[in-house]
């Protein structure tokens, strides 16, 4: 063995910087607005204006200063995301790759939130939430064309958050919320270790003749924070404004896992030791912050209309330092992501003392870029149509259904893997969203 060719573990290293870029770095499209059937139906216009739905708690904790007494309210949403491939791919020495398409990398998901409201005195609120901010999931079939840029992506948030809120007078209101969130990653794609073999001229060895995978699983938990104003200048008017801080993850300990095959394992083992062995990374992944502006006004005793903007600073998540503990050296990850805005507009039209009706549209643009789109997250900007209805069954219960298509438009992609294969294909994708709720008033 001691005549082997010398391996460069920067070169392999790649393969394992490739997997967290792609899916750590795009992480935009991982935000969730689903924490609200009432402002489903609304595409969330009004969404930190509107104290008829106590998802104000977590989203502007100023406008529990409007409510009324003690509340519960539970929501779930049902999140259908479909990503179908379709396209080839070339190895290092320009030979088709096998595999397939890799079947709908989409998948169903459900998503509940909890909220809590209590009045203190006539100044004071408090309130207590669970929500998921951000989440997503895609999963190819094993051995499908793309394997080497990806084969699974999941990324979850779950944020516990107390709020309290203080009436500074009939017109104006301030809040804050403090969340603890656990993040939950898991990333996995095959390597290419014959790849990069043959290009060390080790003999024996050719691009896809010695299929490993790597795997990166870990979590964490750390604490951030909203601060809102509700301001009600004239009766009918609602101005809501909001601020949710960045958190900065510190995952330390996350497990890195290698799969590599016999033959490449006998040359690495002694070429490159103590390199692509299962160890810990440490790293600092930040979710964004972000603020939003929504304005409701209501026109008569039937009608009420609003409109929300907010608008998330991707653009800060520059770059992600990875530290492995094995002879793997540290990666810096540079990323190339946009801010994004999303747009809505929306009404409320009270039918009845029973039932209220609403619909909304949105515009919400992706920061993905065409330059940095990749399979993990084939995101572009779509649009939004929104429709829901609450009935309220009696005075204290009143349950909520909301409705979401999404228009996405088809999109490509054209990648080079760290073992210099190539993808070229189509994305053909689609997303629904139900949503329903329970609020009890006592």
């Amino acid at each position: 063995m001691k005549t082997l060719p010398k391996i460069r573990p920067h070169s392999l290293l790649v393969l394992a910087a490739g997997l967290a870029c792609a899916s750590l770095g795009h992480a935009a499209a991982f935000k969730l607005k689903e924490q609200s059937a009432v402002g489903q139906g609304r595409a969330f216009a009004g969404s930190v204006s509107e104290a008829d739905d106590a998802a104000v708690i977590a989203n502007n904790p100023a406008a529990m200063a409007f409510m009324g007494g003690n509340i519960f309210q539970a929501d779930a949403f049902v999140v259908n995301y479909s990503a179908k491939f379709s396209g080839s791919g070339r190895d290092a020495l320009g030979r088709p790759l096998s595999g397939g398409n890799g079947g709908d990398a989409g998948t169903t998901a459900v998503i509940p939130s909890i909220y809590f409201h209590t009045p203190v005195n006539d100044r004071f609120h408090l309130g207590f939430s669970v929500t998921a901010p951000f989440g997503f999931k895609t999963e190819y079939d094993d051995g499908w064309v793309g394997r080497y840029q990806g084969l699974k992506t999941s990324l979850k948030t779950v944020d516990v958050g107390v709020s309290g809120s203080y009436k500074v007078n009939d017109t104006l209101s301030l809040g804050v919320s403090v969340f603890a969130e656990r993040l939950d990653v898991e990333l996995g794609n095959a390597v290419d270790f014959g790849a990069q073999l043959a290009a060390s001229k080790v003999p024996g060895f050719l691009p896809t003749s010695a299929d490993g995978r790597l795997k990166i699983k870990g979590d964490n938990t750390e604490v951030g924070y909203t601060l809102g104003a509700l301001w009600r200048p004239a009766a009918g008017t609602a101005v809501g404004l909001a601020y949710r801080s960045e958190v900065k993850h510190k995952a330390r300990g996350v497990d890195a896992t290698f799969t590599v095959p016999t033959a490449a394992n006998a040359v690495l083992s002694v070429a490159a030791p103590n390199t692509f062995v299962n160890s810990s990374v440490d790293t600092d992944i930040t979710l964004p912050d972000s603020w939003t502006l929504s304005i409701s006004q209501r026109l008569n005793d039937r009608w009420t209309v609003m409109a929300d903007y907010s608008r998330t600073y991707w653009g800060k998540f520059d770059k992600v330092v990875l530290d492995f503990s094995s002879n793997l050296p540290n990666q810096t990850l540079n990323f190339g992501y946009r801010d994004a805005s999303f747009y809505s507009v929306g009404a409320d039209y009270k039918l009845n003392d029973a039932w209220t009706l609403r619909g909304g549209f949105a515009y919400d643009q992706t920061p993905v870029t065409d330059a940095v789109r990749d399979v993990r997250v084939p995101d572009v900007s779509r649009r939004w149509l929104s429709l829901g209805a609450t009935w309220r069954a009696s005075p204290q219960l009143t349950y909520s259904l909301g409705y979401t298509h999404l228009f996405i438009s088809d999109t490509t992609v054209n990648l080079t893997s760290a073992s210099a294969s190539t993808l070229q294909g189509r994305y053909k994708l689609g997303s629904d969203i139900l949503a329903v709720s329970g609020r009890y008033s006592f």
